[in-house]
């Protein structure tokens, strides 16, 4: 009679993988692929003493730096874990909405497979069990981000080859060597695209007396973001506006790419630290495979001009860029979802 149920309460549920990222969230529907790609930003607005969530995602991200008093936007996630519980779901809860076009009753209850930090403790995975069922899910699986990532770079995860894997997202950089469906080393370094942009941010105001917002470091460090000085010594002039500390009025300056690595050689050098030290303790026989299968690089961070051959002079091994590292994690969760030779790698706490 429970397997009745059971098949009852699946009909017409989706199955979905989450890459619940610091910067966006990806969803992927079993058997559509990736069908929601947006920024992790919620907007409440405030009237009369009640708050209500007001916009959510891209809507939201245009927001940010922008709003009145009465409106906040908010990134519920810091350094690739929970900060805050409430809104999180709420997040979570317009997202699945949006993908499955209406509210979840209990005849659409969804197995949910989130990717979560390596370095997460179980307390920060506690949370975003409990957001993902109070959103609905009959099912909560998580995985570890690197594993998600290798599966999504088409690594041999599976095999007993030992591979490494760079994941370097919003809140995070994921350092892993993955070999037979597990991790023989992990370590999660607190740096990525967020830390960036405050390099940037105080770079430009210790050099410049220029405040510049969170959104214009961001499209500089897309744009621009370089992990080398560039062969000329200068690169690319970059136009930046902002508030002059000096004089309380807004103002245009120019820097070049150059300043930019500088600015960054402080976060990307944590990146390659964290690399160094999960070779360092890699097993003598992976590290031989590491030789001949090189390191992966996943995530909007190998995306940074340069980075794969900054790394690959600081450790002496051949370093690729995923194909598509931006989606690799959300791909590979939902590989683990759909393919049964992965099942080994989801986890029930």
């Amino acid at each position: 009679m429970s397997s009745f149920f059971t098949k009852l309460f699946k009909f017409g549920s989706q199955n979905m993988a989450i890459d619940l990222g610091t910067a966006n969230t990806l969803v992927y529907v079993q058997d559509r692929g990736i069908v929601l790609n947006e920024p992790s930003v919620v907007a409440i607005e405030t009237l009369n003493g009640i708050k209500r969530v007001k916009a959510v995602g891209d809507d939201a991200k245009l927001m940010m730096g922008k709003t009145p008093d009465s409106i906040e936007a908010i990134r519920p996630l810091r350094d690739g874990v929970i900060a805050d519980i409430e809104i999180a779901e709420e997040m979570i809860k317009h997202f699945i909405r949006k993908v499955t076009g209406k509210r979840t009753s209990m005849f659409s209850q969804p197995e949910i497979v989130i990717c979560v930090p390596s370095g997460s403790t179980s307390v920060e995975r506690r949370a975003i069990r409990d957001a993902a069922s109070n959103v609905g899910a009959s099912e909560v699986y998580l995985i570890l981000e690197p594993m998600a990532a290798a599966i999504g770079a088409d690594m041999p995860v599976t095999e007993p080859v030992g591979s490494m894997v760079v994941d370097i997202g919003g809140g995070t950089t994921e350092v892993a060597v993955l070999s037979l469906r597990g991790l023989a080393y992990t370590t999660s370094v607190r740096t990525g695209g967020d830390k960036m942009d405050e390099a940037i941010v105080s770079y430009v105001r210790r050099h410049h007396n220029l405040l510049i917002g969170d959104a214009t470091a961001e499209r500089i460090k897309k744009d621009y973001g370089i992990a080398i000085i560039p062969e000329d010594g200068v690169g690319e002039i970059i136009t930046i506006k902002g508030r002059d500390l000096v004089n309380g009025v807004p103002k245009e300056i120019s820097i070049n790419q150059a300043h930019i690595a500088e600015a960054l050689s402080e976060p990307i050098g944590a990146i390659v630290e964290g690399v160094r030290i999960a070779l360092e303790n890699t097993a003598p026989e992976l590290a031989a495979d590491i030789v001949d299968q090189g390191i992966v690089l996943t995530g909007g961070g190998a995306l940074i001009r340069g980075l794969d051959n900054h790394l690959k002079e600081e450790t002496g091994l051949p370093v690729s860029i995923a194909e598509d590292p931006l989606s690799c994690v959300a791909i590979g969760t939902g590989r683990a979802m759909e393919d049964p030779i992965y099942r080994g790698v989801l986890m029930t706490a």
